[in-house]
This record gives structure tokens, sequence and C-alpha cells, in this order.
């Protein structure tokens, strides 16, 4: 027996738990391993696998972007490096404001490993599969959102396995993901170079979508909000129907990026004619916005979000060996040459011009 499996085992006696019956569930792109517990009295949980030492370190607020740089990727981009105390504080927060995340039951934070509250498989992308209207989903996902958005966001998250600062998505964060689409596409395709000169005219493009991105970093972010990461929860309407998981990387951040992670999904096609209707619904609980700035940082975040998922897709089947990934690229793609076309990304889409022509954008 491992130590790991031995730290879990004396992790689930302690809470009272050691007789519970463990169903492993399939991984994904993350460290992260989850199970679901079912008790003798029928109880089903579900346990997060989460070892620190597992990832490199979490940013350190204190940090400048030199030593974020230094640290690695989490401390440059992904902040949290996906800490079980991270999640925690989120559900806590999430929970404080009417909205459905997972109780925490038992939450070792030393150990990474807890035990949540099991929203069931009643994903949107798979209840959409089975015949269910996606629209009201998706209105609900938005209302979530603005009661999200609505609230104080705290400078640190106060929660079960402890405080957690809540980070800014700020410049070396967005610019940290954007630069691995010209590290990893090339190692994909070889017919792609992207000399010194390239890069630095990539960053000089991309940086008045950061600098904005950073200076509208405004409210708290889920920052994988998305319909595999969304529970439709029976007996709930509105908001509350919205099972949130998978948030232990949420950060403080534009308003526009869960929206434009949720309405141009890397999995699954989302119509225009939804988006559009999705991003009135929101609107509606905030006419004040001036909709035209507002939609000029969507188009822009969004455009740089899916050049970052190509270089993680990028990285995921070149460097881990998960060719799956290639099948998301097309539709990030189509998102992408969509949003350069929007106005504000100019020079952006200028640098894909010369650098990736269209015939490779797909």
């Amino acid at each position: 027996m491992s130590d790991r499996e031995q730290l879990l085992l004396d992790f689930l006696k302690a809470a009272g738990l050691a007789d519970a019956t463990r169903d492993p569930l399939p991984g994904d792109a993350s460290t992260r391993r989850y199970e679901r517990l079912t008790t003798p009295d029928g109880r089903s949980l579900m346990l997060m696998d989460q070892a620190a030492s597992a990832e490199s370190p979490p940013a350190d607020p204190s940090w400048t972007p030199e030593q974020r740089l230094a640290a690695g990727w989490n401390a440059t981009a992904r902040l949290s490096a996906g800490r079980i105390e991270a999640f925690a504080a989120v559900a806590d927060h999430l929970r404080r404001l009417g909205l459905s995340a997972p109780e925490i039951i038992a939450v070792d934070a030393a150990a990474g490993l807890a035990v949540l509250e099991d929203f069931g498989d009643d994903l949107f992308a798979r209840v959409i599969e089975r015949g269910e209207p996606e629209e009201p989903l998706y209105l609900a996902a938005v209302e979530a959102l603005a009661t999200l958005h609505a609230a104080e966001t705290p400078a640190v998250l106060i929660g079960p396995a402890g405080d957690w600062p809540l980070q800014v998505y700020d410049e070396t964060a967005l610019q940290g993901g954007a630069d691995l689409f010209v590290e990893w596409l090339p190692k994909l395709d070889p017919e792609l170079a992207f000399d010194a000169e390239a890069v630095a005219d990539w960053r000089a493009a991309w940086a008045p979508v950061v600098a904005r991105g950073a200076a509208g970093a405004t409210v708290i972010a889920h920052r994988d909000y998305h319909a595999e990461n969304l529970i439709r929860l029976s007996g709930r309407s509105g908001a509350p129907m919205v099972g949130m998981i998978d948030f232990q990387d949420a950060v403080r951040a534009h308003p526009s990026w869960d929206l434009h992670s949720l309405l141009q999904d890397a999995r699954r096609d989302v119509s225009p004619a939804l988006e559009a209707k999705a991003l009135d619904h929101y609107f509606q609980f905030y006419p004040q916005i001036d909709r035209a700035v507002f939609m000029r940082d969507y188009a822009g975040l969004a455009a740089l979000n899916e050049a970052r998922i190509l270089g993680i897709f990028a990285r995921l089947i070149v460097r881990d060996g998960k060719p799956r990934y290639a099948a998301f690229m097309p539709r990030m793609w189509d998102h992408l040459n969509v949003n350069l076309k929007q106005p504000g990304l100019e020079t952006v889409a200028a640098w894909f011009d010369r650098h990736v022509p269209e015939a490779r954008r797909k």
C-alpha cells in the first residue's frame, strides 16, 4: 500500500467514512483525482484528492512578476495551484451568497484531501445531450454569475480549511496564459515557427487587451465556467439550480471572463443566437454597463483565452500524450477567428495574418 493510500484511509476513518464504498471517477487534464463514496446507509459523497506535492507552488501575493515567473506555471498564471484550501474557501463564499457549491463534509488541507457533497452526474452538457432544453440552463448559469458579480469581492476568502487570498488575474497571469500559444503550437505544428521578434510582437499586440483585463478585474471568476463543470440540480430554479464544481482556481478577474468561458465553450457548440440571448440576459441585471466597452473586452479576453487554451491543448497532446484534445481545437480556432474580427483586436489579427496563415487556423 502506498503512503498516499494509507493517508487517504486514515483521513476517511477520521471522517467516519472508513466503511464507505469507493468508486474512482474518470480523470481529466488535471492532477486532481475524484472518487464517489457510498456509505452503508446509501448516502453518496465525493472525495477530492489533490496532493500539494503534485503541483508547483501557488503564487505568493507579495511576489514580483519576476519571482512568479521563476517559481513556475502556477505562480505565473494559475495562481492557486488548485489547492484544497482554495476550493473550500471559494465553496464557502458561494454558499453564503445563496449559490450552489458543494458542502465541505471533511477536509485536511495539509493532506490535500476533502469530502464533498455529491451533486450527482447531471452535468449541463449531459442533460442537454439527453434532450433537455439548453436555453433555460444557460440563462440560469448567467443569473448565477450576475449574483456573484453583484456581491462584494473580498481580498481574502474565509473557509473551513483556512483563509485564502483571492489573487488578481493580472497582467502577468493573462500574458503568461497567452504565451502558451507561441510556446506550444510550434511543437504540435512544426510548420509554425515564432522567432524572438515574433514573440515580442505577440506580447506587444496583446498588451492593450491584457491591460484592460487586469484593470477590469473586479469580480470573482470561477475560471473554468462551462457546461462540463455545471450540474443541473433537481428541485431548484434560477441561479441555485446551477451546481458549481472545479472552482479551486478562482481569481479576481474581469466580469466577462466566465461569460465567454460559458458561451464560447471548447467542448460543445453554443449557437450565436444563444450566446447573444445569454449576454442580453446578463445586461438586464447591469443596465448601467457601457455595453460597447464591455463587449470589446469580452471579445479581447475571449480571444486571449482561446489562444491560451489552444496552447494548453497542444501541450496536452505533445507533452502529456493525450491526443483526444485535438478534437476540441477546431472549435477554439473558430471562436478565435470570429473574435479577431472584433474592434480592438486589429493588431492581434494582423499578427495572426503574418505568422499563422488562416489555412492553419482550423
